[in-house]
């Protein structure tokens, strides 16, 4: 009985108050996640604003969709984008992802001019069957001499 009673007087004396030196790794990962994530991305976000509220008539941008376009008039939260000739898009402002350097538009390859060489011909489906079942024979082939 007095043992017990001896155990429970100990337990009760020997808590210890919490000290500022066991919040500090708490505190050490909080800044490290502060200048690793949080600050960088609000810098990037700053810096769109800020391209997007520069935007002008001829300036050359890429948005969210991939679409890219010259700039023909701006608004107060709409562009609107020739994305060809005599084709044009009104976007909001929010949906411009890339403001391209001048003359971007005029230097894409767009595809059109790619043609195949003479002697590199597309396969008909008949010879892509005829050389897979070839393909399939050789293997088999092989697995047997193994």
């Amino acid at each position: 009985m007095l043992i017990n009673e001896a155990y429970a007087q100990a337990a009760t004396s020997t808590q210890a108050e919490p000290s500022l030196m066991s919040l500090l790794p708490l505190i050490g990962i909080l800044v490290i996640f502060y200048f690793l994530l949080i600050r960088p991305q609000t810098k990037r976000a700053k810096e769109q604003k800020l391209m997007r509220e520069g935007l002008q008539k001829g300036d050359e941008v890429i948005i969210s969709g991939g679409e890219l376009g010259r700039v023909t008039s701006v608004g107060e939260s709409y562009i609107t984008l020739e994305i060809a000739p005599n084709i044009e898009i009104t976007v909001l402002k929010a949906g411009v992802q890339t403001l391209l350097p001048k003359g971007t538009l005029k230097n894409i390859d767009t595809g059109k001019g790619n043609k195949m060489p003479k002697n590199n011909k597309p396969q008909k489906a008949s010879d892509t069957q005829e050389s897979d079942s070839e393909d399939s024979n050789a293997t088999s082939s092989n697995e047997s001499q193994k």
